[in-house]
């Protein structure tokens, strides 16, 4: 594929920025509301005053949540070549930086992706199925941290500064929410089965991920949203590190000799979706129990042991998907 126009986004609430670049430079840039006429009018100036075919372009931008929707939802249907790139690996690239506005963070963005086009990776919409199911967990993730802050409304010294009268007021005073958030959470969770239920390919995928050890409903679905359905990671290794799992050599000549570690640039929350599986791996036992309480007993470091367990789940759930299989036990073979 050929690409010639490199168009750069930087996406706001109410305002689109773009920076349109040809042959490593900037030659026009353009601010639009952020709405269907606003992109329109954008497409149409390039198309007349620069012979911009969109086949041969790439309209790159950063994650930027919800504000970025209704521009991938229009260029969606135009069917045009969409890179959505992490902020910070833009940021990175860059060295450093004097000065910051929509209208040059929109040229930096056109210009990264010229030099890094050899790093392309297509966007793929996601089903609305899938949009539908990872709102929902957005919302339960809130309502049970909700819960959390109303089972421990006075906080962690309460039992210290307060009477036991105190306590059971306070207490008495929140129950009847607790009680109405958590049923709200059962009825997400419920709602999230019968997502599942209602699509045969998300179905399968759901079984096939849920068939290794440890990884629950709640687990699979986080994993299956941040990826697309395997879309956007088609590598384990790239999950794995995507995710903060993978550890990284931390040493320098003959000064530094630190023993490698994860990085903190990682997403968090499937982090601890991982950890979760790991631990519920251990206290199942089986072969997870038996390869945790072995690498302790030779010394090794229990986080260290913890985090092995969880890239190998990463590992195990692609290898099943990539195959389109469950995942079987095999009997008598220890983990490495």
């Amino acid at each position: 594929m050929e690409i010639n126009h490199f168009i750069g986004v930087d996406v706001s609430k109410g305002t689109l920025d773009f920076s349109l670049a040809y042959q490593g430079k900037v030659i026009y840039h353009l601010r639009v509301s952020n709405s269907n006429s606003g992109i329109e009018s954008f497409i149409k100036e390039i198309k007349k005053n620069f012979a911009v075919n969109l086949s041969n372009t790439i309209f790159c931008m950063e994650h930027n949540g919800i504000y970025n929707n209704i521009l991938l939802l229009y260029l969606g249907k135009l069917n045009t070549n969409v890179w959505v790139e992490s902020a910070l690996q833009i940021k990175q690239s860059q060295g450093m930086l004097r000065g910051k506005n929509d209208k040059v963070d929109s040229a930096r963005i056109a210009i990264y992706a010229y030099r890094y086009l050899e790093n392309y990776t297509p966007w793929n919409p996601p089903r609305e199925i899938i949009i539908q199911m990872k709102q929902l967990l957005v919302i339960r993730a809130r309502i049970v941290e909700a819960v959390k802050q109303l089972s421990s409304p006075i906080g962690k010294d309460a039992e210290i500064f307060f009477t036991k009268t105190h306590l059971r007021l306070s207490k008495k005073c929140c129950e009847s929410s607790i009680k109405a958030l958590q049923k709200d959470v059962k009825a997400i969770e419920k709602q999230i089965k019968d997502l599942i239920r209602s699509d045969e390919s998300l179905n399968r995928l759901f079984k096939i991920v849920m068939s290794v050890d440890g990884v629950g409903l709640l687990i699979a679905a986080t994993i299956i949203t941040t990826t697309n359905e395997f879309k956007n990671f088609s590598c384990a290794k790239k999950f794995a590190c995507y995710s903060g799992v993978v550890p990284f050599e931390h040493s320098s000549g003959s000064s530094i000799k630190g023993r490698p570690k994860v990085s903190h640039l990682a997403n968090k929350n499937v982090k601890k979706m991982l950890h979760l599986a790991a631990l519920t791996g251990i206290r199942k036992g089986g072969e997870f129990r038996e390869f945790y309480e072995r690498k302790v007993a030779e010394g090794k470091h229990k986080m260290s042991v913890i985090n092995s367990i969880r890239n190998k789940l990463v590992l195990r759930i692609f290898a099943c998907v990539r195959e389109n299989r469950l995942f079987v036990k095999k009997p008598q073979v220890l983990l490495a």
